[in-house]
């Protein structure tokens, strides 16, 4: 015979799958699923669809095909107590007769963080916190990320060849990746804020940096352009109406082409330059973050890989390594300024998986020191 324990872990795991499904349409929201449960029978479950929609625990409640009075919900992230996009879900769930709730994970925001689960407390609903909380952590990393430091998860994504290159010494680096790949990359793209490259891949690759071979939303696309070189007609500043562009530029600039590329609805964002006078990132992610840009996926090139590594602005990298040798070409990254292997920069594989004929390494920082001899 199951235990409440043993329940309450089964039904939360089932609400943590419907949170997946709203994956690419609702950051920066966090992704939310609930269920409700009666007499130990699934009556109800939602997630959150999209941003700015109802939010889960109403889906849920709305879904149920008898009265809830009495149920259980679960659902993976504390419920909202404030006027947002949406009135709280927490006064929904007191007004529908609900008896207890299940909570994965305290929400991190400062708006809700805790309050949520003092009403219902208050109003006497059995409240249980910290089911699976570790799983609805991971699946939110970079909200929780973002609420705790104020700027954005950094992804640094890239497709290498076996012997580390991202392109050919000519340049040409369509495509590394398999089919299968490019799917996942694009579907990366839909669950990001905001993407970025810098100039240079601009210059050589033309890219959209849209999301066309999964459905999703398109995230904002950031160009690292310290001196305003990018054409007039680059494709990444095209389709503003549904693909936003942002150029981060430091001050020396043409006003000319700045006031051109403004007319057209296309933000040019002057940040503080670097010692090499180029656009500082750390500045830039300041900058994000006080815009509310939760998650960043960084594509390339080699110069801007490098620098997210080197400065230490990054919190997670997905490399694709296809089972192809180029030898010479351009390297993923470039001169971090080690000088031994203890001046490594250490990373934990989070997981290794197989995408059609090539793999990928999901990693973290981490900061240990390197004692082996």
């Amino acid at each position: 015979m199951k235990t409440e324990k043993m329940m309450d872990a089964t039904f939360m795991k089932q609400a943590l799958a419907l949170a997946r499904k709203g994956a690419g349409w609702v950051n920066p929201n966090p992704l939310v699923g609930a269920v409700v449960v009666k007499n130990d029978v699934v009556i109800g479950e939602g997630y959150h669809m999209k941003y700015g929609d109802a939010h889960a625990e109403v889906n849920a409640l709305a879904a149920a095909r008898e009265p809830v009075t009495g149920s259980t919900l679960y659902v993976t992230l504390e419920p909202c107590s404030h006027h947002g996009k949406t009135p709280p879900c927490v006064q929904r769930i007191i007004d529908a007769g609900i008896a207890r709730v299940v909570i994965a994970v305290v929400d991190p925001n400062p708006l809700v963080r805790g309050r949520g689960i003092e009403t219902l407390m208050r109003h006497g609903i059995e409240t249980t916190v910290g089911v699976l909380e570790e799983r609805a952590k991971a699946l939110n990393e970079p909200f929780f990320t973002f609420m705790t430091r104020g700027t954005p998860f950094v992804t640094v994504k890239f497709a290498q060849t076996l012997d580390g290159r991202i392109a050919a010494k000519t340049g040409h680096s369509r495509w590394i990746s398999c089919p299968r790949s490019l799917i996942f990359a694009h579907r990366l793209r839909s669950t990001h804020d905001a993407v970025l490259v810098g100039i240079g891949t601009v210059l050589t690759d033309n890219p959209q940096l849209t999301v066309r071979r999964v459905k999703g939303h398109n995230p904002l696309r950031i160009v690292l352009d310290s001196h305003l070189q990018i054409p007039l007609d680059a494709a990444i500043l095209t389709e503003q109406d549904t693909a936003k562009t942002l150029i981060a530029v430091t001050g020396n600039v043409p006003p000319e082409k700045k006031h051109a590329l403004e007319d057209r609805n296309i933000e040019v964002l002057v940040c503080s330059a670097d010692e090499s006078g180029r656009v500082s990132l750390a500045d830039l992610m300041t900058r994000l973050g006080k815009r509310g840009i939760t998650s960043l996926l960084v594509e390339g090139g080699s110069q801007v890989i490098t620098a997210s590594i080197k400065e230490e602005l990054f919190d997670r990298i997905l490399s694709i390594i296809a089972p192809k040798i180029m030898g010479q070409g351009i390297a993923v990254v470039g001169d971090l300024g080690n000088t031994s292997m203890k001046d490594a920069r250490h990373l934990t594989i989070k997981r290794i998986s197989r995408s059609g004929a090539d793999i990928i390494m999901d990693l973290r920082k981490d900061d240990r020191d390197d004692t082996t001899s």
